[in-house]
């Protein structure tokens, strides 16, 4: 499965927007743990490896997921395989005696809402980092992906996004505590 995705930096005005033009679906409460490979340097290979935690209306889900290197220059499209995981605690343990390596853990609040043809956007509330707007579709072949980029980039900007970003949050986080010093 390829995750076609473009991310945004938003504000209150761009979130207003989605909330009163597309059909809402839940707000959703994550904590995004990642992880780095004992023999692989996934910030230089730009992979990732997390444990998602999901809760909403009252529900609980986990899964581990593997997102492979950006795939075009424009977007955070990638390969993504994701299984879902009963205990995520155990799955943690499991990877940490293989030797893989807690990187961080961000939390955030998603709202999530349907625009149609495939096209789900979240609004985000990423703590440490600000508000965000990502625009996502699935597809299973590349072919689509120039087009559907585009289609999702000119969403964003009918939405007011001015200011485009491909990098992850881990990867932002990381260069602002790098930036400040807070990595040892």
């Amino acid at each position: 499965m390829i995750e076609i995705e473009v991310k945004g930096y938003a504000d209150d005005m761009v979130f207003e927007r989605v909330r009163d033009r597309f059909k809402f679906i839940r707000r959703e409460y994550h904590e995004d743990t990642y992880f780095q490979h004992p023999c692989r340097d996934f910030a230089r290979t730009d992979e990732a490896l997390r444990i998602r935690i999901k809760r909403f209306d009252g529900h609980f889900e986990a899964f581990l997921t593997y997102k492979g290197p950006k795939i075009d220059s424009r977007s955070k499209s990638r390969r993504e395989v994701e299984v879902p995981i009963q205990d995520p605690d155990r799955h943690m343990e499991i990877l940490t005696s293989l030797g893989f390596r807690k990187v961080l853990t961000i939390k955030k609040v998603r709202e999530k809402y349907y625009v149609g043809r495939g096209v789900v956007i979240d609004l985000d509330e990423i703590e440490g980092l600000g508000k965000f707007v990502e625009a996502e579709a699935i597809a299973e072949r590349e072919d689509v992906l120039n087009e559907t980029v585009e289609r999702l980039i000119r969403l964003l900007k009918e939405l007011g996004v001015e200011r485009f970003e491909r990098r992850s949050y881990l990867e932002l986080i990381l260069g602002r505590e790098v930036e400040h010093g807070e990595v040892g």
